[in-house]
């Protein structure tokens, strides 16, 4: 049993990867995925201001979700004005 009393450690315990982001892929455990339904985007790139992995890629009208990074957090489906994002199961993707 792990005493209850023992003092935290003076410094936090890191482990640093020497990979690169691009091979750091970190949506490999996402369930729901977001899809951004493009009749009904207006390009307001709320999506992109708000994800807080940087996944939505911009583009002339209907920005991109980069899915190797995305983790289906739902703060691009919460924010967006119109309602044009919506979830689906990941394995119905």
């Amino acid at each position: 049993m792990p005493e209850l009393e023992a003092p935290a450690p003076s410094d936090p315990r890191v482990i640093v990867s020497g990979r690169s982001t691009a091979e750091n892929l970190t949506g490999n455990w996402r369930t729901l995925r977001p899809s951004i339904d493009a009749a009904r985007c207006t390009g307001c790139l709320i999506c992109w201001k708000y994800c807080p992995e940087a996944c939505v890629a911009l583009t002339e009208k209907v920005p991109v979700i980069d899915y190797s990074y995305c983790k289906g957090c739902g703060i691009c489906v919460e924010e967006c004005p119109t309602r044009c994002i919506g979830f689906a199961p990941e394995e119905a993707a």
